[in-house]
């Protein structure tokens, strides 16, 4: 009977002590007391690691950040590539003229038109089995010419950077326009037939210039476009001619300052002849105006001895 008593009694005393004011806030105080030791703990802790090891650490942070810093950031250019889709299956069938080539290839140069042979200023690629086939950006760029000649047929020009252009002639069913821009491998028309070469049949008209100069596009398949150069020779012509250009300007310009020197000694002379002219002018007006008053001095002077012999007639009546 007694344990049972003492049982509420235990009860009641939590309960009171719960009741108490200050019970939630000694429960709260010591858990932050608890978190508080633990942090400063693992401070305390980080502190007195070994030096070796710190060092180590701070080591593979250099290398990481290093090796971050040093990635090379790759961007491979693009070469030029034939304006087809399958390569393989497409041939060259009328080459570039050039005059250092062997005969044989200048003869597949040759464009035989109105039973006259015109020079190849690209080349001509047909496939095998002389069917169309899709024409293709040899390198990526803007199309900056889309037209229709009478002679070679649907044409599309792209301008790339370092001043190359390249032109596709005898196209059907054009896929772009004017002003849009090109990846390499899209798709610009297909390949078909045209008058100027008709003797090709079904194919592409291709050609590469430099500054407006046409090259070869056989030497430059597979080359990045900065190795899209002139020749060494026609760069030195090309030089030339802006040297007699700019000479020509400078004689030009030093014939124009004798012109304009001579004009000017001219103008000067004239106005010396003129001045000369408006003095001696003024010396005849005043010579003029000097002569009545000369004249009349002289008929003074004259009067006298005019008189002389009237005054003689007259005295020798009187003594008659």
């Amino acid at each position: 009977m007694k344990e049972e008593g003492k049982k509420p009694n235990s009860n009641n005393s939590w309960k009171k002590l719960v009741r108490k004011k200050w019970f939630y806030p000694a429960v709260y105080l010591t858990f932050a007391a608890l978190i508080l030791t633990a942090v400063i703990w693992y401070q305390n802790r980080a502190i007195d690691l070994p030096e070796d090891a710190l060092d180590t650490e701070n080591t593979q942070d250099q290398i990481h950040d290093s090796d971050l810093d040093t990635v090379p950031v790759v961007t491979q250019e693009e070469t030029l590539k034939m304006p087809v889709a399958n390569a393989t299956d497409a041939e060259i069938v009328t080459k570039f003229f050039d005059y250092d080539a062997p005969q044989e290839d200048r003869e597949q140069a040759l464009i035989l038109y109105n039973n006259k042979y015109y020079q190849s200023v690209g080349v001509d690629i047909a496939s095998a089995n002389d069917e169309a086939f899709d024409v293709t950006a040899a390198m990526s760029g803007t199309v900056t010419e889309v037209k229709e000649d009478p002679l070679q047929g649907m044409v599309v020009e792209l301008t790339h950077d370092n001043g190359v252009t390249t032109k596709y002639s005898s196209l059907e069913d054009v896929t772009v326009s004017s002003g849009a821009e090109v990846t390499q491998g899209d798709v610009l028309g297909t390949a078909g037939r045209n008058l100027f070469g008709q003797a090709n049949g079904v194919h592409v008209h291709f050609e590469l210039r430099k500054d407006g100069t046409p090259l070869n596009p056989e030497d430059f398949f597979n080359k990045t476009l900065s190795d899209i150069e002139l020749p060494k020779e026609e760069e030195d012509e090309d030089k030339s001619e802006e040297t007699n250009v700019e000479e020509d300007a400078i004689d030009d310009a030093a014939s124009e300052a004798e012109h304009d020197e001579l004009s000017r000694d001219e103008g000067d002379a004239n106005e010396d002849d003129e001045a000369n002219e408006e003095e001696n002018a003024d010396e005849n007006a005043d010579e003029e105006t000097e002569d009545p008053d000369a004249g009349s001095g002289d008929e003074d002077a004259e009067s006298p001895d005019a008189e002389t012999p009237e005054a003689e007639s007259s005295a020798s009546s009187a003594s008659a």
